[in-house]
């Protein structure tokens, strides 16, 4: 052991004691080693890794990166960057939306969506995919959403309507988003053991990338979800709710004829619309651009803003689960 070194560099962990400190099992963090010269643990006379405090910090952030949904060499690249560049590890998703980063004058978030919109026009999914793991390897995956992935299906949305693009190129962005979008829902957190939260567009509504989003943060609160995506027949949903059982059902129109065909759900769930078990939610645009529809709609109204609306649902499910709230 070099006793020069600063303490946080000094090799004190066997491979065993990094395995608890850090959750990576050990077989992951030989393969690291090995293919992305990560970490670089000393070795004792026996040639026994040992790893310092130094080692387990980066270990960390990185495992948080990859819990995230960014690929490991991503997260290698991005922990390689940061150290050239000297700026400290943000170990939590607290990272500052104003924290920018990359070679020379860092580029903004609003920059990120630019390239990113320029990409999935090109059909370039590579560079999109590096854009994404870039963004998501300092700033928390809700801003990801909110301030890149949200306007940039805005931007295409508004694009395809005025005719300045193909419905080819419009549904091939859309789709790697919302690709993208549900393998963040699958790679999240580890869930509370509670029923999952059912997901789901209103009869006739297609407009799903909101919905997508939310089930992204709710994921990201370790709350599992079960996503049951676009123009869900209310016959249907009334079916798999007696079969499944949730806590809360959360369902989302954007126009007034889908908001119409909402409004029958408890022709289907009488039981439900009587008791309130489970809680039936609903938001949307509909409801906040013309809020008389939150009178015609029977259940809880989730907010104005998705922001809103993952607040709400959180309440609810800790009230109705008695996990995840600051109570214990």
């Amino acid at each position: 052991m070099n006793k020069n070194k600063p303490f946080d560099e000094r090799p004190i962990y066997n491979i065993g004691a990094v395995k608890r400190m850090t959750d990576i099992p050990a077989a992951t963090l030989r393969v690291w080693e090995r293919r992305y010269n990560f970490p670089k643990p000393e070795r004792t006379s026996g040639g026994h890794r040992i790893y310092s405090e130094k080692d387990v910090e980066q270990l960390n952030w990185v495992k948080a990166r990859v819990d995230e949904g960014i690929q490991i060499s991503q997260a290698v690249e991005a922990l390689r960057r940061l150290k050239e560049e000297g700026q400290p590890l943000q170990t939590s998703s607290s990272t500052p939306v104003s924290e920018e980063f990359a070679e020379g004058e860092s580029p903004s978030l609003n920059v990120f969506k630019d390239r990113l919109h320029e990409a999935l026009l090109a059909n370039n999914t590579q560079v999109a995919d590096q854009i994404l793991g870039n963004v998501m390897a300092l700033h928390p995956l809700e801003d990801l959403l909110m301030q890149v992935i949200r306007p940039t299906m805005q931007d295409i949305g508004n694009q395809w309507r005025q005719g300045e693009i193909s419905v080819a190129k419009e549904h091939a962005a859309t789709y790697y988003l919302r690709h993208r979008m549900i393998m963040w829902m699958e790679a999240g957190p580890p869930p509370y053991p509670v029923p999952p939260t059912l997901l789901a567009c209103a009869p006739g509504e297609w407009h799903e990338g909101s919905l997508l989003m939310l089930g992204v943060m709710l994921r990201r609160r370790r709350w599992p979800v079960t996503y049951l995506g676009q123009s869900l027949p209310l016959e249907d949903l009334a079916k798999f709710i007696r079969e499944t059982h949730p806590p809360v059902v959360a369902i989302v129109a954007m126009q007034a004829e889908t908001a119409e065909a909402l409004a029958e759900w408890p022709k289907w769930l009488p039981d439900a619309a009587k008791t309130g078990q489970p809680n039936f939610t609903y938001g949307g645009r509909i409801f906040t651009e013309e809020p008389e529809w939150r009178q015609r709609v029977p259940g809880i109204f989730l907010g104005n803003t998705l922001c809103e609306g993952l607040d709400t649902l959180e309440k609810i499910l800790q009230k109705q689960t008695g996990v995840g709230d600051t109570g214990g």
